[in-house]
């Protein structure tokens, strides 16, 4: 087996000689119907459909408030158990993406979105017919397994149809989707318990992933390319090692070192975040096919955390979306012990954060695409991904100060009004933030977008789960102006460890990235 083609691939540039190759990147490797130069209309289906999809992580996770004192009355169960359900729903939500993510780096996109919508579907109808909480808080387990995978699989297939300047735009209106859903969650909850009971919510849900998995099975045109993931190459290079060495054995083998092994310089890092290295040629990927028995979620995860640079921005969106579940949880309680309102009126009022938040994420993921344009233009036409966090710092003062407000205007039980004014602001600020951070998490992580964003959501739901566990505790001992002003000092954190990024993840990723390329040349 001899390879006919080379692992560089190139194309001509108009600003070189007619005879001077120039090198393409695993972003831009050649691929048969390029997902990139799909008309905007094929593009904007496919956002419609993963941004629909996306809702369902926003409104499963928050549907369920206004029904919890009906769930507990007509199940005989506690409020400890009740909390639990919520609880192990976001941990599973957060930590399952890593399993999906390996399977779409295999298998492709559409399938982990219909297997998954298969099961969090399953998991709605056992939960609406059920007569126990045990049920309850283990399909709700398998609801977060199934919705876990449409914001990360999300993530990645915009990284498959779009350039990375472009990407904090759309990025922004993605995520918009699932940020509407907890508040929207929180009215469609209330309604259908007031009008119907506790189980139309699910019967809801069920509704609500039929249609998403049909909008995926006749819509959906799989954007995933093998020859683009470096975790599929990654694979691949270790099956064409394998077989190598069983030809060998059977003294059969016609494959060469050089032509098996990356070229030196395939593997240099380059600054510009739209210039990667392409490594596997097209004729290995097409004689060799990969199942699902070669899914290992593990290495691409450490391969992730074990830079630095990510694992610092990991904590601070980690931090980001623990605040965000902290202030919707405890904001709730407050309007409900201190002002009486009832599942409704708690829901318009949430509204105003979920209208802070969609509005932060779609004009802050505008204003990264901005800063990168911007700077990569003062750079000389190169860009790296720390540019787009420049665009966190104009949220980095307010935001802080927005939490402390929004904890004293509570402890003060003042009007309403305020309290929603704050809502809004907190929203706004941190999604402002959490959108860029987002966007350079898939920019610095080239052929394995999906991956990245995977164990994104395990910090995520790892913090989030903490944050739920220990919210009403610390609310009950130090109030809401206490508990808020800890969170206010945390977002000072957040905003250094991003600040930290921008000036040392360069240095830090290029530095990760020769260590990588060292240890693959000594295998």
């Amino acid at each position: 087996m001899i390879f006919q083609e080379t692992s560089t691939q190139t194309h001509m540039s108009g600003s070189k000689s007619s005879n001077e190759p120039v090198k393409l990147d695993i972003e831009h490797a050649v691929v048969e119907d390029d997902p990139r130069i799909w008309s905007n209309a094929k593009k904007n289906v496919v956002v419609f459909i993963v941004s629909g999809a996306s809702m369902i992580a926003g409104l499963c996770a928050n549907i369920q408030n206004p029904a919890n004192a009906q769930i507990e009355q007509q199940l005989h169960t506690s409020s400890g158990d009740i909390s639990l359900s919520l609880s192990l729903y976001i941990l599973a939500q957060g930590i399952f993406p890593m399993i999906w993510s390996a399977i779409s780096e295999i298998k492709g996109r559409k399938t982990v979105y219909l297997f998954s919508l298969v099961l969090f579907t399953l998991g709605s109808v056992i939960v609406a017919v059920s007569r126990t909480i045990g049920v309850v808080i283990s399909m709700r387990i398998l609801q977060g397994i199934g919705g876990s995978a449409v914001l990360t699989i999300g993530a990645a297939t915009l990284a498959d149809i779009y350039e990375p300047h472009q990407r904090g735009k759309m990025m922004g209106i993605f995520y918009a989707a699932p940020l509407l859903g907890p508040s929207l969650g929180s009215i469609i909850g209330g309604t259908l318990t007031q009008g119907l009971s506790w189980r139309a919510i699910f019967w809801f849900l069920v509704i609500w992933g039929g249609v998403i998995f049909l909008a995926f099975l006749f819509l959906f045109k799989d954007t995933f390319r093998k020859e683009r993931s470096t975790t599929y190459q990654d694979v691949l290079k270790r099956r064409l090692r394998e077989q190598q060495s069983s030809e060998a054995k059977d003294d059969s083998s016609n494959i060469s070192e050089k032509e098996l092994q990356v070229n030196a310089e395939d593997h240099t890092s380059s600054n510009d975040i739209e210039a990667q290295p392409a490594v596997i040629p097209a004729s290995a990927i097409r004689e060799i096919q990969l199942s699902i028995v070669d899914v290992n979620p593990f290495p691409p995860y450490l391969s992730v955390i074990s830079r630095k640079n990510n694992i610092a921005i990991l904590i601070a969106s980690g931090l980001i979306h623990a605040f965000c579940f902290s202030i919707m949880y405890t904001c709730a309680r407050t309007l409900s012990v201190h002002y009486n309102y009832d599942a409704l009126k708690i829901s318009l009022v949430l509204l105003a954060y979920g209208i802070g938040s969609i509005s932060g994420s779609m004009l802050g993921g505008r204003w990264s695409d901005r800063a990168l344009v911007r700077l990569k233009a003062a750079n000389g036409g190169i860009s790296f991904p720390e540019m787009r966090l420049e665009s966190t710092k104009v949220a980095m003062v307010w935001l802080p100060l927005s939490v402390i407000g929004y904890g004293w205007v509570c402890q003060g039980r003042v009007n309403v009004a305020a309290m929603c004014v704050m809502l809004f602001l907190v929203g706004f600020l941190s999604i402002w933030i959490y959108a860029s951070t987002l966007a350079y998490i898939v920019d610095a992580n080239t052929g394995r977008s999906s991956t990245a964003v995977a164990t994104n959501s395990s910090f995520r739901g790892s913090f989030a789960f903490v944050a739920t566990e220990i919210a009403v505790p610390l609310q009950d001992s130090i109030g809401d102006g206490g508990l808020y002003t800890l969170w206010a000092g945390l977002m000072i954190i957040t905003n250094c460890i991003i600040l930290l990024v921008l000036y040392k993840g360069r240095k830090w990723r290029e530095a990760s990235a020769e260590w990588e390329k060292q240890k693959l040349d000594s295998q």
